[in-house]
């Protein structure tokens, strides 16, 4: 087990965690550098170094992966790498070579473990054979073959996180076909949205699903999605909620039960369809706060050598382990989950509310289930913290070995928290990329130590750099976060964005290529450290501006969210007529939920500007301060800034934001009244 200093102040330069001699030998990382001195020849002396390589011969670097892990093609491939005469738009890897991801999870079936682990708010801790998961994705796999489902086809589904929505993930990509998700609380407007774009022919749907003790009926609803979805062929209904259900009159026609398709003949082999490196693997959407969601798509081979990278380097999952990652299969954490079966492990999911019945659950299961590497938003971490969670002295949680967070950065408050609270020799592995690449651009290591309010490093094969004003490296300086060179599981293209027309992909290149040319700008404030570490401060489109200088989100929140009587806040700074600028600051307190005569009072805000002054600068001092209800989220669980500030510019709400993608799209309509009063003020400030 990993070793842990005591508790380190917030600028000490101390580590808080380092990884003992014990971790280092027998991690991953420690063997892939063992093996490239073995095989290739190749000595680095530390981890940098080896990043160094990694982004400056790509070609070697990604094929040292393909031969460390022994990807399995079924036709050998020509080139690793394909560029364009520019930009990364078009770059492809591995060509020729035909493989499946299924197919690689499958080469782990095992009897000496589950494959999977599963509880929901209604059902205790149960478990799923490999044997098991099997037979249930070979009938699924048969039923869509049966259906005429071909490679390429689209089969979607609206299921929460539950064995059966991993099965139709598996049977699905074993048929070569192409996988795209939504959460069952995501609202039918935003469902329609993002499915209509890509034309499925078969949709796995849900009866219902609990969530704080509440079921949740959804067949009304998914009724409406299968009428405007005119291509489906195919409805599976899996009877979540109502174990008598039937399917809704209307669409009788074309539906099916789950467990009626799990009655296929047992005897049938499962098949993996070989499909080219570069052949789409799943559809992921933009979170769709402006605009119609983008709809990501990402290749089989891409996909597979970053998660095997990932996971098993830079998270040291082990064959054997237990892995879970608290997710809806709306967020892309659920696909990045799932690919733990990729290295050997058992998968750990959980259906239902995080904070139900209380804070404990998710704890409890990682107890009950002996997980190993928990993971989690970095807004649940934060939360647990103020509601004063804490394990240390106990005996739970003795097979944790890793803590993951992303989501949103993970202040420095919330490191000790973890180690103060949890458990004192744990991994924190701090991770940030997302959708985009499915994956981190930034994470673990671990032959590295772990720094407060810092990520341990870049990534391997990925050159992360962070830009001044004048599109030059910078170091120990908020600058915007840009990738360098391409990397597989970036996407092969946005789906139906003219991907065949040479002046297509348009929406691809305004969404990453728009500043610098044939450089991806990923929409991040950051800070590379000297010890190269990296710090991420929140988005650049939501960064405040304060007399030229520009600050992080996050060290606002950081701050505010550190006086006891604040339970949450957000901030923005809005540009003014005359190059003049206005940050407001907005705060829900502890005490409002339970009393609503709670209110904002001037010493209670003088302690909210006292903490930003001391801890940061006068510069994060806001202009003014509000009390508000709540603070609107994403469905992932990320702050809505950039829409926010939007709305209080005065520009139409409907064009900033789609409330089916937001976890609580009440929150937004004090921010429209906000809007009304603020505005003739604004302007004469």
């Amino acid at each position: 087990m990993a070793s842990a200093t005591t508790s380190i102040q917030p600028d000490s330069k101390e580590p808080i965690w380092k990884p003992d001699r014990r971790l280092i030998d027998q991690s991953q990382m420690k063997r892939y550098l063992d093996w490239l001195f073995v095989k290739k020849g190749l000595y680095f002396r530390d981890y940098h170094d080896l990043w160094d390589w990694s982004t400056t011969d790509l070609e070697d670097f990604w094929r040292s992966i393909w031969q460390f892990f022994n990807v399995q093609s079924h036709r050998d491939y020509q080139e690793v790498i394909e560029k364009p005469a520019s930009g990364m738009i078009g770059t492809r890897w591995f060509t020729g070579a035909t493989l499946n991801y299924a197919e690689h999870i499958f080469r782990n079936k095992t009897s000496e473990r589950p494959a999977i682990l599963f509880q929901s708010e209604q059902q205790p801790l149960t478990s799923l054979s490999w044997s098991e998961l099997e037979q249930q994705v070979t009938a699924i796999a048969h039923y869509l073959r049966e259906n005429n489902v071909r490679p390429g086809d689209r089969v979607v589904s609206v299921l929460p996180n539950i064995p059966e929505a991993v099965v139709a993930f598996l049977a699905t990509n074993s048929v070569g076909a192409i996988w795209s998700s939504c959460s069952p609380d995501f609202g039918t407007p935003s469902i329609i949205d993002r499915f209509r774009q890509i034309e499925p022919k078969v949709l796995f749907a849900i009866d219902g699903y609990h969530y704080n003790g509440k079921p949740i009926d959804k067949t009304d609803a998914l009724s409406d999605l299968l009428t405007a979805l005119p291509t489906l062929k195919k409805v599976v209904w899996v009877a979540n909620l109502d174990p008598d259900f039937e399917p809704p009159t209307g669409p009788r026609s074309k539906s099916v039960l789950w467990n009626s398709v799990l009655q296929t003949n047992t005897a049938i082999p499962l098949v993996f369809e070989p499909v080219p490196f570069e052949h789409p693997i799943w559809i992921l959407f933009s979170s769709g706060t402006t605009g119609k969601p983008k709809a990501i798509t990402h290749s089989v081979g891409g996909c597979l050598l970053e998660h095997l990278k990932a996971l098993a380097l830079h998270q040291d999952v082990q064959p054997g382990d237990r892995y879970f990652w608290y997710s809806t299969t709306g967020w892309m954490m659920w696909n990045y989950s799932v690919a733990s079966l990729l290295v050997g492990a058992t998968l750990v999911i959980y259906d239902g509310s995080a904070g139900y019945p209380n804070m404990d659950v998710l704890w409890d299961l990682a107890e009950r289930a002996r997980v190993n590497h928990f993971g989690a938003g970095a807004a649940y971490l934060l939360a647990c913290m103020r509601t004063g969670l804490s394990y240390i002295g106990s005996s739970k949680l003795l097979h944790l070995k890793t803590i993951g967070s992303t989501g949103s950065p993970l202040p420095p408050e919330g490191f000790r928290w973890v180690y103060e609270s949890v458990k004192k020799d744990v991994w924190l592995v701090s991770l940030s990329g997302g959708t985009d690449i499915c994956s981190g651009f930034v994470g673990g290591c671990p032959l590295l130590p772990v720094y407060e309010g810092e990520i341990q490093c870049r990534m391997l094969g990925c050159k992360l750099e962070s830009f001044d004003e004048n599109a030059k490296p910078i170091r120990n300086e908020l600058g915007e976060m840009v990738i360098l060179e391409p990397m597989p599981s970036m996407p092969i293209y946005f789906w139906n964005d003219n991907n065949n027309d040479p002046a297509g992909n348009q929406r691809y290149k305004s969404s990453y290529f728009d500043q610098y040319e044939g450089i991806w700008r990923h929409g991040d404030w950051i800070k590379i450290t000297d010890r190269k570490t990296v710090v991420i401060y929140g988005r650049s489109d939501a960064t405040l501006n304060r007399d030229g200088v520009r600050i992080g989100t996050s060290e606002v929140y950081s701050a505010v969210e550190s006086v006891p009587d604040v339970a949450d806040s957000l901030v923005v700074c809005l540009e003014l007529p005359g190059g003049r600028y206005f940050m407001p600051l907005f705060v829900v307190l502890k005490g409002q939920t339970t009393d609503p005569a709670t209110e904002l009072n001037a010493e209670m805000a003088q302690r909210i500007r006292l903490a930003l002054r001391t801890q940061y600068s006068p510069r994060h001092v806001p202009d003014a301060m509000f009390q508000v209800p709540e603070i609107p989220y994403t469905i992932s669980g990320k702050k809505v800034e950039a829409p926010v500030k939007k709305i209080l510019m005065g520009i139409s709400p409907e064009r900033v934001t789609s409330r089916d993608t937001l976890r609580n799209p009440s929150a937004l309509d004090t921010f429209i009244l906000l809007a009304d009063t603020m505005k003739s003020d604004l302007l004469v400030k």
